[in-house]
């Protein structure tokens, strides 16, 4: 069943076109991935969003995301309450909607 991730990022000042150069360059390539997007959803905020085969293809390729995260960590200030630098979420699919509608 297809999966979503969607992590949260703020960047430090002065720091976005690194922060966006460090995705292009990381041109992600896991196993099972369909589509990757880096979406700016703010001032200085943006989402990642990746859609999945699956969500053991998605958690097996948890270790190579770290990894991604790593190479540019510095550029990401702290969101606070307790979340550190990111906050992600992810999940299975229960629902598509389309042009065409309702999709199970």
């Amino acid at each position: 069943m297809t999966a979503f991730n969607i992590v949260r990022f703020r960047v430090k000042p002065g720091r976005e076109q690194e922060f966006i150069d460090a995705h292009r360059k990381a041109d992600p390539q896991f196993g099972g991935m369909q589509r990757f997007s880096l979406v700016k959803t703010g001032d200085r905020t943006y989402c990642v969003v990746g859609e999945w085969d699956s969500m053991a293809e998605l958690a097996a390729a948890r270790p190579g995301m770290i990894a991604m995260l790593d190479s540019f960590r510095d550029c990401l200030e702290d969101l606070g309450g307790g979340l550190g630098v990111t906050d992600p979420v992810s999940g299975e699919v229960v629902a598509r909607f389309e042009s065409a509608g309702l999709h199970a």
